[in-house]
């Protein structure tokens, strides 16, 4: 029998096992005795806490995106300025933790899970939904709607396109690369997108047609 109060640590345990396992494989196809074996347990256990493995790699993606949710409310906090905010953002999606092999192997296997599971589409769904709600309530304070959904829609792919970039060997990124990076495409875009002084205005000094 389990011991009293050791619960949420066994379970803890076999879903940072699961992250682990799922990152050296590359893949979801892990058994519960793989996890199990990975988180020190036994199988029969792991199948105690969760019924079954879909449950387990369900609870996996909650991990995650609560992991997520939790650094970037803490880092906005720190933020003063939309701009700033966005910069926490923007850090955040490239935290260590976020950004280890083995966890950015976790969520590219989940992607390629979503093709066929319904449910692990809905929790990648919350995720990209978040994180373009997170930008684009900052740059609405800095542009228009319209120039600030397309900064919005365009930092994400680029934040997502990375952790791809990051899972091919021959070619990493790192964390502050990442970062700096995605800088770059939003400050040229604000910088474009931003209304200049003298737009707009009529310039006295042209040739008048009238002449």
């Amino acid at each position: 029998m389990p011991k009293v109060g050791m619960e949420p640590v066994r379970r803890k345990a076999l879903v940072d096992a699961a992250l682990r396992v799922i990152g050296d494989h590359g893949s979801l196809a892990v058994t519960m005795s793989d996890i199990a074996r990975q988180a020190g347990v036994s199988a029969a256990l792991a199948h105690h806490y969760f019924g079954s493995k879909e449950q387990l790699l369900i609870e996996t993606i909650r991990s995650l995106l609560r992991q997520l949710r939790r650094d970037t409310v803490a880092a906005l906090k720190e933020a003063r300025t939309p701009r700033e905010r966005l910069s926490a953002i923007i850090r955040v999606s490239f935290h260590a933790d976020q950004f280890t092999p083995e966890t950015i192997a976790a969520w590219l296997a989940f992607y390629a899970e979503a093709q066929r599971s319904e449910e692990t589409r809905r929790f990648l769904v919350i995720y990209a939904r978040r994180l373009r709600s997170n930008l684009l309530a900052d740059l609405k304070a800095l542009l228009p709607a319209d120039a600030a959904e397309r900064i919005a829609e365009g930092a994400a792919a680029m934040i997502d396109g990375l952790y791809i970039r990051q899972s091919l060997k021959s070619a990493p990124i790192g964390i502050e690369a990442s970062i700096a990076l995605t800088e770059d495409y939003v400050n040229a875009l604000l910088a474009s997108a931003s209304p200049s002084p003298t737009r707009g205005r009529k310039n006295h000094f042209a040739p008048s047609k009238d002449k």
